[in-house]
């Protein structure tokens, strides 16, 4: 699974830039939540034969799915939820971590999180969740290394 949309920028910090900037054109959260959805749009489709118990990520309210693929050198995932707002918080957290090295994303904090607001916006099951993803691509990344 390697027909990836990303990454888009050349690095993570560069993804997380990119995405505060975009974030700080929006005025108040509800433009920010149906940017979000229009970003859940935009991932790649991912096949319904991996929407199986073993790639379901629990810890979500919503239904997730997530699929590591790669090495140490690239990691890609595939990922989508029945959700449009959790699907567009998927867009985000692989635009900053897909198709980078394991070491990269290891090492990048997820400091978007708290620049753009989403720590204070979200409910508290979609933190979880978020948490839960997050939690899983930077575990995908130390198993790499191992």
């Amino acid at each position: 699974m390697t027909d990836t949309a990303f990454p888009l920028e050349a690095t993570a910090l560069d993804a997380q830039a990119a995405i505060r900037e975009e974030f700080a054109f929006f005025g108040d959260w509800s433009e920010r939540y149906q940017y979000l959805i229009d970003l859940g749009r935009k991932l790649p489709p991912f096949p319904d034969a991996l929407k199986t118990e073993d790639h379901r990520l629990h810890g979500c309210q919503s239904m997730v799915w997530i699929v590591p693929s790669g090495d140490a050198s690239r990691l890609d995932f595939a990922a989508t939820s029945d959700s449009a707002i959790v699907s567009g918080l998927i867009f985000l957290a692989l635009r900053v971590y897909a198709g980078r090295s394991a070491q990269e994303i290891a090492a990048t904090e997820p400091d978007y999180i708290a620049s753009i607001g989403l720590a204070k916006h979200l409910s508290p099951t979609r933190s979880n969740g978020l948490a839960a993803l997050l939690a899983e691509i930077r575990n995908a990344a130390h198993r790499a290394l191992a």
